[in-house]
């Protein structure tokens, strides 16, 4: 059967047919090690914005040690109207939701099996900060008109946890697919991450070429 190198199924016949029925479903080493280093990172990114944020408040003058120059410019997102779009700092939305993401990998990997809806939970809210991230990107972008390394970091590491949750949905029968699409998905699992980023990279670079390109 086909299977994606960051979901390799260890489950025996009986768990298999235990996961079509109400039981639990586990995961590969690969996907749960993916969980717990990008939810890893996003903590990570989430602290530094906080705290920098908060020396922001203090001083107006702060500058962020990510504030490399007019384009890459962590100050200018961090002082920005969205970075405030539920009325706090939006990095703390990501203090409490990547540990629960590492809580998840570390369970997996330590032989944890959750309920169908516990795998759909997980897609959802992972689908959710990935729509939340990208339009984060396009306010970077084409209103605040700057990036944030930390806040990129974040965009990455969210859509990169919500695609290879949802192929291990699909994988798992979670999410109903016919199986040439279920076939294509677990084939060819690379391709929409590279894409992904590769359309990112695109449009950072060509926002910015004349800044870019004056320094070759």
């Amino acid at each position: 059967m086909t299977t994606t190198a960051l979901d390799d199924d260890v489950s025996t016949d009986d768990d298999r047919d235990r996961d079509r029925g109400e039981g639990t479903i586990g995961s590969g080493r690969g996907l749960a090690w993916l969980l717990v280093i990008t939810g890893a990172l996003g903590i990570l990114a989430s602290w530094i914005i906080t705290t920098d944020k908060f020396e922001l408040l203090k001083d107006p003058n702060f500058k962020p040690a990510c504030s490399l120059n007019p384009i890459i410019s962590c100050g200018n997102v961090m002082q920005s109207a969205q970075a405030e779009v539920f009325g706090f700092p939006n990095p703390l939305a990501g203090l409490i939701a990547f540990p629960v993401v590492v809580a998840i990998g570390v369970g997996l990997l330590a032989g944890a099996r959750y309920r169908r809806w516990y795998w759909i939970g997980l897609n959802v809210g992972s689908l959710l900060g990935t729509v939340f991230c990208m339009w984060l990107m396009s306010q970077s972008l084409y209103e605040i008109n700057s990036l944030c390394v930390w806040c990129t970091l974040t965009w990455c590491v969210t859509l990169l946890m919500f695609w290879y949750t949802t192929v291990h949905n699909i994988k798992h029968g979670i999410i109903p697919a016919p199986a040439g699409l279920r076939n294509a998905v677990l084939e060819f699992h690379w391709v929409v991450p590279v894409l992904w980023y590769g359309v990112i990279a695109l449009l950072i670079l060509t926002k910015w070429w004349s800044y870019w390109s004056s320094l070759i």
